[in-house]
């Protein structure tokens, strides 16, 4: 009898060892099953755990049972399986017939055992057996299944762990790769710090935004990459975020490792853990394009109200110059003039007319006059330009040295040709002292006309260079100019795929080069 007992206790220290290598639930539990089967030779056997949320015994696995007693549920004190969950303790059944609640399970039953199922000092199912024979179990049996069912709980049990743990890791890693999917997502750059202001992550939006890698950036001290954030005090910000736990934000023109100037919204907020703060977190929102674009847009809602503007404005100066037409007309057919009053007449004609084109310019500007394109000499139509200029140009002084080449014909409106070499020519006078020089040039190439207009004046900054063809920009300082005249050169030039440039001139001052496609 020793012998045996000995036997059967290394068998369960075995079956100990076996159980606590199997994390697998469902494995676990056919081959608790398979054990008592081969050990402990029962004909039939079922392991019903607790479902905690309805307090009733659930069949998790079973053999020699049919689908009735399965999927039977089975309450805390109900029957001899709900007894031994209920009171904690092994139930040895020799007669069933004598217990009123039994609950069929094999057929012809006439002995049950059940003992409970516990981990951690909690009743987590039942072990049961049965037989068809009275008296079929011994109270050594019951100690023995008690002791298969205690190893059991236990391995049960850390199944379940293992398995909550397995979710509970599945699902941190399903968290983890969504953030990083949304921090690799977004369009906004978002980094980390820590106390010591030390990076400890950073998105691709920031890697593109500072031409760092996250690789490069990681661990690094952030005030060593970008040292200029002293001075945009940034960093100060940061320690007072760091300090206070409270966020921050502010907008700020940075200047990136590439040396250009970018605006920045920066939004500081205090990273913490258990309400302590460990570290930052910084997004930067880079509005740079934004503010460029409502800069565009409120441009644009200026330049149409211009329009509107300028289609009245026309309107009323076609009133009086057709009187003033008129009026030229009939001194001339009424009374001949003297030679000096017909050339006086002559010019108000051709004064009227310019007039009454540039009207009509204000009103193709607005949008409500078709362009009229025509073969036109561009080198007369400097030459009348120049003759319309004659007052402003004796008024200033200026010399005129003009180098004409033969031109083709380009199909375009003289009218507004005019207008460009006017605002040019203009321009430059008024840009010049006494007794300096406009020098007018044109030339062809194979593929373009090109005509130069240049001045000895004192030249326009670097800097200046393109701002000068922005609209409502100008540097007069007696606010005479409205900025409008060389945004409107260019965009007539551009409506005929041409280009107007403006450079320094070799010779001192300023040149700007009109190139039109032939």
């Amino acid at each position: 009898m020793f012998q045996q007992n000995q036997l059967l206790f290394r068998a369960l220290l075995n079956i100990g060892k076996e159980l606590a290598a199997i994390t697998d639930i469902d494995p676990l539990l056919q081959r608790i099953l398979q054990i008592s089967q081969e050990v402990f030779t029962f004909d039939n056997a079922i392991i019903r755990l607790l479902n905690p949320a309805t307090n009733t015994l659930e069949t998790a696995a079973s053999y020699g049972y049919s689908e009735d007693a399965i999927s039977r549920l089975i309450g805390l004190g109900q029957g001899v399986m709900g007894k031994a969950a209920k009171f904690r303790r092994p139930y040895l059944i020799n007669n069933i017939a004598v217990e009123e609640d039994y609950i069929p399970g094999i057929d012809a039953a006439r002995s049950e055992m059940a003992v409970p199922l516990i981990a951690r000092d909690k009743v987590i199912g039942v072990f049961n057996v049965e037989s068809c024979q009275p008296d079929a179990f011994t109270a050594q049996d019951c100690d023995t299944l008690a002791i298969l069912a205690g190893q059991a709980a236990i391995a049960i049990d850390n199944a379940h762990l293992y398995r909550d743990l397995c979710q509970v890791s599945r699902e941190r890693e399903q968290l983890h790769h969504l953030n990083e999917q949304i921090l690799t997502s977004i369009s906004i750059g978002l980094y980390t710090v820590d106390q010591h202001l030390r990076i400890t992550s950073w998105n691709r939006s920031m890697a593109r935004m500072s031409g760092i890698s996250s690789a490069e950036a990681g661990g690094r001290s952030l005030l060593e990459l970008f040292p200029n954030l002293e001075e945009e005090g940034i960093s100060e910000r940061l320690r007072e975020v760091l300090s206070s736990g409270e966020a921050q934000q502010l907008r700020i023109v940075h200047r990136g490792q590439s040396g250009q100037n970018r605006l920045q919204n920066r939004f500081l907020s205090p990273l913490k853990d258990d309400n302590e703060t460990v570290g930052a977190v910084i997004v930067v929102e880079d509005i740079t394009e934004f503010e460029q674009l409502l800069a565009q847009t409120i441009q644009s809602e200026k330049l149409a109200e211009v329009g509107r503007m300028s289609a009245g404005i026309a309107h009323e100066i076609n009133n009086p110059l057709a009187v003033i037409s008129y009026a030229c007309q009939i001194l001339q057919e009424t009374e001949p003039p003297s030679e000096q009053g017909r050339e006086l007449l002559e010019r108000i004609a051709l004064e009227v007319e310019r007039l009454s084109h540039l009207t009509s310019e204000l009103l193709t500007y607005s949008g409500r006059q078709e362009d009229r394109r025509v073969p036109t000499d561009l080198n007369q139509t400097i030459a009348d330009v120049l003759t319309l200029l004659t007052y402003e140009i004796k008024k200033h002084q200026v010399h005129i040295i003009k180098d004409f080449h033969e031109l083709p014909l380009p199909e375009v409106d003289a009218n507004k040709f005019k207008q460009i070499f006017i605002n040019l020519i203009l321009n430059a006078i008024q840009a010049l002292e006494p007794q300096e020089t406009i020098h007018i040039s044109t030339r062809c190439s194979p593929k373009s006309v090109i005509i130069d207009i240049a001045d000895n004046g004192p030249g326009i900054p670097d800097h200046l260079k393109e701002q000068i063809f922005e609209p409502f920009f100008t540097n007069r300082k007696d606010g005479s100019g409205t900025g409008l005249g060389l945004y409107l050169c260019r965009k007539i030039i551009t409506a005929y795929q041409g280009n107007l440039t403006v450079a320094d001139n070799p010779e001192g001052g300023t040149c700007f080069t009109l190139q039109l496609p032939i």
